[in-house]
Formats: structure tokens, C-alpha cells, sequence
């Protein structure tokens, strides 16, 4: 049959005399079988064809894997290397930090008794001897001493801000409406004929130290107490809202507010908004509070607009 295969078996049958007398002859198909081998053979093939390839794979992949291994060790190795070189500029920078801050302690010492000394001569002078000196000589010896005190307050907040870096941490509950009502009721005493209604929320409990946080907030309202000078009716309020799951603190008035662009100025020592004749100060009591929240582990920033008010939102996290 055409396109069939098949085994032929032959058997010789033989005569009395052993000559062949016939044959007897067997035919198998064996296409199928045939096929079957065929099939085997391909399929064999193809196995071995795998198994090259992922041989070739596994050899690859293996050489990926180590690549991979030295590629990790050397950024291990990077990453230490930078943590080292993090740790010993971190420490040089501290440490001249530390120098440069008790320098500064040390200068802003040394200054505040000469500076007594003009201070008082010249308060001497304008007292004793009145009737001798003409009115441009007491218009200098004035100005003298608004100069003498205004160094020595600036002196003063000078070495606030020194001890508010320099000094120990303690972290303990405190009653922050308590302390802002307290801080409130001295200013008002201060201002007597001021009209300020100061609303402070209830229960305002935080972990900080109370020192630096006293400090933090005299600041604070002493600043919304003077930024309100201008308003009949001045308002503040102390208390806290809830953000992103986390508690912010916040100081707000109605008073003359400042442009936002400016607002990065605010917490640099010496930097001011407003001119001196206008407002009272030495421009370093917000870079106090600032540095008084970054001991907390908190931040500190402000929203503002002019002739509307300013609200400073903080934060209190983790201890330094």
C-alpha cells in the first residue's frame, strides 16, 4: 500500500531433500510505529534544544546574579563610605558650630559691661549736668544711650538664642493653654489701655520642655501683641488643628500681616519686615522660636497676608 510501512519477515519451508520447497512470508505494517518514532525523535530534539537554552538561560541568569552581587557590595561599600564622611563632616560641623556659638557667648558677655558703662555715663550726664549742656548735646547724649540699650537688648537676645542651643533638653507634659494664658495676662498688664481679646483653646497638652517652650511662646505673643498695635480691636488665638494625621499648633492675629515673598527672611537673625521706628525690635526672637522647635523635632511657618494678620503654625515631634 502507497505511503504505508512495512516489516517483511521470510521463512524458508524445505522438502524431504532440505531444497526449499517455498516460502512463507510475514508483512507487518508498521507506519504507525514508524510515526510514533518519528515523533520520539522530534520530541527528543526538541528537549535537548531546550535544555541548551536554558542551560545558556541558567549560565546567564547566574551571571546576572553575580553581577548583581558585586554591583550590591559596592554600593554597601559606597553607602558606608558616605555615612563615614556624613559622620565626620556632621561632626566638624557641630564642633565648629559648638566653637562659633560659644565665642559668640562669650563676645555678647564681654560687650554688655562696656555698653552699662555708656549707658549709664550717659544717663549720669543728661541727669547732673542738665543746666550746662545745650539742647544738641542732650540730642546726642540720647542718642547715645537708645544706641547703648538697643545693643544691649540685642546683646540679650543674642545669648537667648545662645543658651536656647546650648542648654539641656527636658521633655515633660505641659500645659500649653495654661502657659499662653499666663504669658498673655503679662502682656496685657503691659498694655493696659490696649483692647486685645486673646482666646486660647482649652486642654492644649504636649511633651516638650517647658523652658524652651515658655520662651518659644513669649515670643510668639509678643510679636502678635505688637503686629496688633494698630488695630482698635485686637484679636489672637492660640490652638491647634489637625493635618495629615498630625497635631499643628498655631499663634494667629488680625494685625498688619506681611507678603508671603518675604516670609523666608522671618526666622534669619537681624532680618526684619518692618522699619524699626515702626515696630520695636532686634529681629531675633523668631529665629529663637525656630531654633526652640527644631530642638522638639518640629517645624515652624507662617501664612500671612498684609493688613489682614499672620498665623506661625508648629509642630512638637521626636527629641534631637
Amino acid at each position: 500500500m502507497a505511503g504505508r510501512d512495512f516489516a517483511v519477515h521470510a521463512v524458508p519451508l524445505r522438502d524431504d531433500q532440505g531444497g526449499v520447497a517455498r516460502i512463507l512470508s510475514l508483512s507487518i505494517d508498521i507506519t504507525d510505529r514508524k510515526r510514533s518514532e518519528a515523533q520520539l525523535r522530534q520530541a527528543q530534539a526538541e528537549l535537548e534544544r531546550l535544555f541548551h537554552e536554558s542551560e545558556l538561560s541558567r549560565r546567564a541568569l547566574l551571571s546576572v546574579v553575580e553581577d548583581q552581587k558585586r554591583t550590591e557590595e559596592k554600593i554597601r561599600q559606597l553607602n558606608l563610605e558616605l555615612e563615614e564622611r556624613v559622620r565626620e563632616r556632621t561632626a566638624q560641623y557641630e564642633a565648629a558650630n559648638r566653637e562659633l556659638e560659644s565665642f559668640a557667648y562669650s563676645v555678647s558677655h564681654d560687650l554688655r559691661a562696656p555698653l552699662r558703662a555708656m549707658d549709664g555715663f550717659s544717663g549720669a550726664l543728661l541727669e547732673e549736668y542738665q543746666e550746662q549742656l545745650d539742647d544738641q548735646a542732650r540730642h546726642y547724649l540720647r542718642r547715645i544711650r537708645e544706641a547703648s540699650q538697643r545693643m544691649g537688648q540685642l546683646i540679650e537676645d543674642l545669648l537667648n538664642l545662645s543658651r536656647v542651643t546650648r542648654r539641656e533638653m527636658n521633655r515633660r507634659p505641659v500645659d500649653l493653654s495654661q502657659m499662653a494664658r499666663e504669658i498673655a495676662a503679662e502682656l496685657h498688664s503691659q498694655y493696659p489701655t490696649r483692647r486685645v481679646e486673646c482666646e486660647v483653646m482649652p486642654d492644649l497638652m504636649v511633651e516638650a520642655d517647658p523652658n524652651l517652650m515658655k520662651i518659644a511662646l513669649e515670643n510668639l505673643l509678643s510679636n502678635a501683641f505688637k503686629f496688633t498695635a494698630r488695630r482698635e480691636e485686637a484679636r489672637i488665638a492660640v490652638g491647634v488643628v489637625e493635618k495629615d494625621g498630625e497635631k499643628v499648633y498655631y499663634v494667629r492675629d488680625n494685625g498688619i500681616g506681611f507678603d508671603m515673598t518675604y516670609a523666608g527672611k522671618l526666622f534669619t537673625p537681624f532680618q526684619r519686615l518692618h522699619s524699626l521706628q515702626d515696630f520695636p525690635g532686634t529681629g531675633v526672637g523668631l529665629a529663637t522660636v525656630q531654633r526652640i522647635i527644631r530642638r522638639h523635632g518640629g517645624r515652624i511657618w507662617p501664612e500671612a497676608e498684609p493688613g489682614v494678620g499672620a498665623t506661625f503654625y508648629f509642630t512638637l515631634g521626636e527629641l534631637e
